[in-house]
């Protein structure tokens, strides 16, 4: 097999953890304030973002050009938007709500050309924006598929999942993992029980050899899980930052009088 033209898994293959930008907005000056600050990765949120897919040949270009590796988390499970996005640019898919290891195993295809898997053959704007040639081997070893654990069904299929041939790894969902334990949706959990399973999650899939991110709300807690051996960390997203200093702003002009 081709040896991999993705830059994160040059990477890892150093042991660094990777630091991961997330995208939920669909405007490009606000993706090139973020691309410009020298993420290693860049999530283009099509999920809970307010992006479509033709909003992808605006920000993927700008995410390329700054050396970051673009990443785009899709709504669902789902094999045409998987193919669609990897087709656009993306070097790597994050699906959400996986919980059994067959879901895992129609994610891989949907990542995979064949023999390794089922994608279809049709890589429109990828040929053009890989850092590399692109061939089917190459895709193949390049392309990374996480898988998102963000339940309790997931947690405890967690084995069967990660047992699944050409996965890349887990993203670990705090907030949903969270609502799946029976407590407040948030970033960052300080909860015992919580913080165990996020170290569960990380030590069965090191256990595997495969790579583990997780989502933060801050850099402390991402510097944490860094030191946690994460293999991935993301903090915050480009709304969040634009809400939380502009609310910094505000409350110390107001706080002045």
């Amino acid at each position: 097999m081709a040896l991999s033209v993705n830059p994160l898994n040059d990477l890892w293959s150093k042991g660094r953890c990777a630091l991961n930008g997330w995208i939920a907005s669909p405007g490009p000056i606000t993706a090139e304030a973020m691309a410009g600050a020298g993420w290693d990765v860049l999530t283009v949120d099509l999920q809970h973002g307010c992006v479509d897919y033709s909003d992808l040949q605006t920000l993927f270009p700008i995410i390329e050009k700054s050396g970051a590796v673009p990443f785009a988390r899709v709504p669902w499970l789902d094999e045409g938007q998987i193919m669609r996005v990897l087709d656009a640019g993306a070097m790597g898919v994050i699906v959400p709500m996986i919980e059994t290891a067959e879901q895992a195993r129609r994610l891989v295809k949907a990542c995979r050309y064949p023999p390794h898997g089922g994608r279809s053959f049709g890589p429109i704007r990828a040929r053009y924006s890989w850092p590399g040639e692109y061939s089917v081997e190459a895709a193949n070893a390049s392309v990374v598929a996480l898988a998102m654990i963000e339940t309790r069904s997931g947690v405890e299929a967690l084995d069967e999942i990660l047992s699944v041939p050409g996965l890349s790894g887990i993203y670990i969902g705090p907030s949903d993992l969270a609502l799946s334990y029976g407590y407040p949706a948030r970033f960052d959990p300080e909860v015992p029980e919580l913080v165990d399973l996020l170290a569960l999650v990380r030590k069965k899939t090191a256990d595997f050899s495969l790579r583990c991110g997780l989502h933060c709300g801050t850099v402390d807690y991402a510097i944490r899980a860094a030191g946690w051996k994460m293999d991935l960390v993301t903090v915050g997203s480009d709304t969040r930052f634009v809400e939380a200093s502009a609310k910094e702003v505000v409350q110390s002009y107001r706080g002045a009088w």
